[in-house]
């Protein structure tokens, strides 16, 4: 399949201190990139600009974790954006025949493609789990419907994207994609798993320890449980946090200093969405 058209969709990546991976994984991608470097520190802006000129790098003063692909998205001027890392890129041809699914599938807002790991390309189990998705598939949309997603497999219509703010202040990073994908479905968009794309994933060695994200991960649930469950279902998950052991410990310590600012965001969700989102909670 030849790449999609340059007018169509951007590849958006946020990255911080990944120079080397990102001199790697730049050349795979098949469509105009958008860059937003999260304060680097390791000479990843001269290193892309001097290896990549066709590369739009949009550095910031700061790290503002994932609210830098919002920035991107603002920057691409596309209909629709793919969501890539510094690590992963979508197999060749697959962002153009992902693309053709969007155009499709007019309610469709986000599209959640399969991801291999590593170079032995293992099939990532959180694909076997939207695959499998409890929720009720929609007609109208390609693939099992989900409430969430890996935002490093995603291709967004930007319309609605940015209607419901993108990515957050409030959540940064890990775990930042659960709000933006309520929020989606609250506004009528369809979210789907769509097993015929692929991206590859290959972990950057600079990641964080696991202990180290699934603290991030529970920081990030009670900041979207606080932002938009109802008081029951937020109790439920700041229960489910204290009895995750030292990781949901932590991370409803990390939340607290955030705590005011997700209150001021705070929209409850309809119940059809919070019915979702109990279904996939068991």
């Amino acid at each position: 399949m030849t790449p999609p058209e340059p007018a169509e969709v951007t590849c958006v990546i946020a990255s911080r201190n990944r120079r080397d991976d990102l001199l790697d994984s730049l050349p795979r991608h098949e469509a105009p990139v958008v860059l937003v470097d999260n304060a680097s520190t390791d000479d990843t802006v001269a290193a892309v600009a001097r290896a990549h000129p066709e590369v739009t790098v949009v550095p910031l003063p700061e790290n503002v974790g994932a609210v830098a692909r919002t920035i991107g998205v603002a920057h691409a001027g596309t209909p629709f954006v793919a969501f890539t890392d510094d690590d992963s890129w979508w197999a060749p041809g697959d962002l153009a025949r992902a693309v053709e699914v969007m155009r499709a599938h007019p309610r469709l807002g986000l599209l959640a493609a399969r991801i291999l790991v590593g170079p032995e390309d293992r099939l990532d189990p959180v694909c076997t789990e939207m695959a499998q998705s409890p929720l009720r598939r929609e007609p109208d949309l390609p693939g099992p419907s989900l409430l969430g997603f890996v935002a490093c497999a995603a291709l967004v219509r930007v319309e609605a994207f940015t209607a419901v703010g993108g990515f957050d202040e409030v959540v940064r990073f890990p775990g930042e994609e659960e709000r933006v994908a309520l929020d989606l479905a609250a506004s009528g968009w369809g979210l789907a798993y769509v097993d015929e794309v692929t991206v590859h994933h290959h972990p950057s060695p600079r990641r964080d320890t696991n202990a180290v994200r699934q603290t991030g991960i529970w920081r990030s649930r009670v900041l979207t449980a606080l932002m938009r469950y109802p008081l029951p279902a937020l109790a439920g998950q700041l229960l489910r946090a204290a009895r995750a052991g030292r990781p949901g410990v932590r991370g409803l310590a990390g939340a607290v200093p955030r705590v005011p600012a997700a209150l001021r965001a705070r929209r409850v969700l309809p119940t059809t969405v919070m019915t979702g989102v109990r279904e996939l909670q068991g």
